[in-house]
C-alpha cells in the first residue's frame, strides 16, 4: 500500500518537478548587448490621479520620476466600467488636467485611459461580452473618454477565457474607432500557456482556465496597437523559476506579435504574498533578466518592445531602481 502510494506520488511530482527544471535552466546564460529599452515602455497608473487627489506637486514628482526612462505611455485608471459597459463623465473628472500637465512637464509622453471591470464568465455577476448592447456600450464609452483629450484606450477585461470571439470582435469595434481618432488601442493579456493546451486542463481542474492559447494571443496581438502581458501572479516560489518562466512567456509572446504591434511584458512593482503571488520571488530584477533573456534568444533586434510597470501606487525605492540599472539606462 506504502509503495503504490509513494508511486502515485512519483507520478504526479515528476512533470512538475521537470518543468520547474527546464524554467531554471531557461534562466541560465547571460543575455545579448543591447536589449534594454526601446522607449516604448509604460507605466500603470491608479485613479487618484483622474479623481482629484493627486496635485500639480504630484505631477511634477512623477515627472521627475520618470525623465531619462524608456516610459512613453502612461495608463491611467479611468473607470471601471459598469457591468452594461457604460462609464460616467464623473469617474474621470480630473483627465483634462492631467493630460494637459503632462503635456507640459512630459513631452511626448502618452496618456491612456486604463477601462475595465470584472467578466461574467466565471460567475454571474460581471459584464457580458456576448450581449451587443454591452460591447456597443463600450465603444461608446472609449468614444467619450477619447472626446476628453486621452490619446488611448488600454481594456483589462478578466477573467477572460482564451478564444473568446465576442472580445475579437470587440478589439475589431474598438479599432476602427481609435484609429478614426488617431489614438492607440491597448489590451492587457493573459499569460500564455507554459505547455500545449494548459488552460484547458487547468480550467477543467479549477474552473478558471488563467492562461490563453499562443493561438488566441496572437488573435488580440493583430488587432491592437499595444498588448501587455501580465506576467506577474506566476505560482512560482522561487526568483530563478519566475525569471525562467517570464523569458519563456517573452519568447511565446513573440513568436506570435506582428512587427506592427507594440509588445510589452509586465513587471511587478508590488509586493503581495497570496495564492499565486510570493513577493520574495516575484521580483523586478528576476523579471527584468528573464525579459532580456527571452528577447535575446527569440527577436533581440525587435524595436516594437517595451516592459510594463505594474502598478505606480505600490511600487518601492529598489523597484524603480531596478527598473533603471537592469532595463532603462
Amino acid at each position: 500500500m506504502l509503495r503504490r502510494a509513494l508511486g502515485a506520488l512519483v507520478l504526479l511530482l515528476l512533470p512538475l518537478l521537470t518543468a520547474e527544471t527546464a524554467l531554471r535552466l531557461n534562466y541560465t546564460g547571460d543575455p545579448a548587448p543591447g536589449t534594454r529599452t526601446r522607449h516604448r515602455d509604460a507605466i500603470w497608473l491608479g485613479h487618484a490621479w483622474v479623481d482629484g487627489r493627486k496635485t500639480d506637486k504630484d505631477l511634477h514628482d512623477l515627472a521627475v520620476r520618470l525623465r531619462g526612462t524608456g516610459i512613453r505611455d502612461l495608463y491611467v485608471h479611468s473607470g471601471p466600467l459598469e457591468h452594461d459597459g457604460t462609464l460616467p463623465d464623473s469617474a474621470y473628472p480630473r483627465a483634462r488636467w492631467l493630460i494637459s500637465a503632462v503635456h507640459r512637464e512630459l513631452p511626448g509622453v502618452r496618456v491612456q485611459a486604463w477601462l475595465g471591470d470584472k467578466l461574467a464568465t466565471e460567475s454571474p455577476d460581471g459584464l457580458h461580452l456576448e450581449r451587443p448592447a454591452t460591447r456597443a456600450a463600450i465603444v461608446a464609452s472609449t468614444r467619450r473618454v477619447l472626446g476628453v483629450g486621452f490619446e488611448g484606450a488600454h481594456f483589462d477585461l478578466e477573467p477572460l477565457h482564451s478564444g473568446d470571439e465576442d472580445y475579437l470582435g470587440l478589439l475589431d469595434d474598438l479599432r476602427t474607432l481609435t484609429h478614426a481618432h488617431h489614438a492607440v488601442l491597448s489590451v492587457a493579456a493573459h499569460q500564455i500557456d507554459p505547455l500545449p493546451a494548459f488552460h484547458s486542463f487547468w480550467g477543467a481542474a479549477t474552473g478558471h482556465p488563467k492562461w490563453w492559447s499562443q493561438s488566441y494571443f496572437g488573435q488580440v496581438a493583430r488587432r491592437v496597437d499595444q498588448i501587455a502581458v501580465m506576467s506577474y501572479d506566476t505560482m512560482q516560489p522561487l526568483q530563478s523559476l519566475y525569471g525562467g518562466y517570464v523569458a519563456e512567456q517573452t519568447s511565446l509572446a513573440l513568436e506570435v506579435t506582428p512587427d506592427t504591434t507594440d509588445l510589452l511584458m509586465g513587471l511587478p512593482f508590488y509586493h503581495e504574498n497570496r495564492f499565486g503571488h510570493w513577493a520574495h520571488a516575484e521580483t523586478v530584477p528576476a523579471a527584468v533578466r528573464g525579459v532580456r533573456l527571452g528577447l535575446s534568444r527569440t527577436d533581440a533586434a525587435r524595436t516594437r518592445f517595451g516592459v510594463a510597470l505594474y502598478v505606480d501606487f505600490a511600487a518601492t525605492e529598489a523597484d524603480w531602481r531596478a527598473y533603471r540599472d537592469a532595463w532603462a539606462r
